[in-house]
């Protein structure tokens, strides 16, 4: 399986985070790929791939324009108005589909996203162009019919088509499915097993009946996204049935994600989709900092050999895991147990 990577990760590097009201270090940080960055040699996975080229137009289909060029200018319209710190919105509107992106860049900011942990930096935008392009060279393996991993940072699944939140400002996975649909496959699986809903995911395909998207995660009415992941969203418009939520309680161990997990399985299975995209997730681990399940070290190789079941060519881009060395043990073993060992 081919590991695309590039250290342009480190151009993403936000200094504080506003977390349960405290300015905190961020969870999400080049310290979560160091660990996972010593998951990999531990588990023998070190050939890594440089990505190819980024290119813009992968982004159309996934994000609109004006948000793409908001995040690619944000910086800059930071600084000109003279603040300090990182690009940190604070300013949110009630109901962003009736207001307009105001002028001022603190307005504009909080316009274009729906959580204040998800900041921008003077250099973020190299690492977010290297996301894409990972996520890309994916979809180069996968047109091919092998399967292949995007080992990035930040996460992607949290940001929308017009907003970024939850860490996420461009969404991997979803650049992935649309990707692979251009190429011309005729439909995309996406199954998100991070412990956070892909809010993002799921609204940029919610109308559409090309892409499925399927989400494992801990219930909304108690965890972050909290809006989003209701298991009575199931889609809009042609899109209707095309979108399945699992919602599970604080607490959950592995044989209940896994019932959950066979069912999200027979239902793309059912979908014959030609190629897969996993949001790969490992905070779902008993220890992680930020979420609550009760996943263990040897769960992960177990559901990655479920879902090689599926015999697809598939894309592994990497989401959420945080503070604890097992993240890099926990996501070489769902790809290990993918690949048969």
């Amino acid at each position: 399986m081919k590991i695309y990577y590039t250290d342009d990760h480190l151009a993403h590097h936000p200094r504080a985070e506003l977390h349960r009201g405290e300015m905190v270090t961020p969870h999400e940080g080049p310290h979560r790929m160091d660990l996972l960055m010593a998951g990999m040699k531990r588990a023998g996975l070190t050939d890594f791939t440089a990505p190819p080229a980024f290119d813009p137009a992968c982004l159309d289909g996934v994000h609109t324009e004006d948000y793409v060029h908001f995040v690619h200018t944000a910086w800059a319209r930071w600084k000109d108005a003279g603040y300090a710190g990182d690009v940190l919105p604070m300013s949110f509107p009630y109901n962003p589909r009736r207001a307009k992106p105001p002028i001022e860049i603190d307005g504009a900011a909080g316009y274009f996203c729906s959580s204040a942990d998800t900041m921008i930096t003077e250099t973020s935008w190299t690492a977010l162009a290297s996301t894409a392009a990972c996520a890309l060279g994916t979809v180069n393996s996968v047109a091919k019919g092998e399967s292949a991993f995007a080992l990035i940072r930040p996460p992607g699944h949290h940001a929308g088509a017009d907003y970024m939140s939850g860490y996420c400002i461009l969404n991997n996975a979803a650049i992935a499915a649309q990707a692979l649909l251009n190429k011309g496959v005729n439909r995309v699986a996406i199954l998100d097993v991070d412990f956070h809903h892909g809010n993002g995911t799921q609204d940029i395909f919610y109308d559409r009946d090309d892409v499925l998207f399927a989400s494992l995660h801990g219930e909304p009415d108690h965890h972050f996204p909290y809006f989003w992941g209701h298991k009575d969203e199931k889609g809009a418009g042609k899109g209707e049935g095309y979108t399945l939520n699992y919602p599970l309680p604080a607490g959950t161990h592995y044989p209940t994600w896994k019932e959950a997990l066979l069912d999200a399985i027979a239902k793309i299975r059912k979908f014959k989709p030609d190629a897969l995209v996993v949001s790969l997730g490992v905070d779902t681990f008993e220890r992680d900092p930020i979420s609550s399940f009760k996943l263990k070290v040897e769960d992960y190789p177990a559901y990655g050999a479920e879902i090689a079941k599926l015999g697809l060519p598939t894309s592994f881009i990497m989401e959420g895991g945080y503070g604890v060395p097992e993240i890099g043990d926990n996501t070489t073993g769902a790809l290990k147990g993918f690949m048969g060992g």
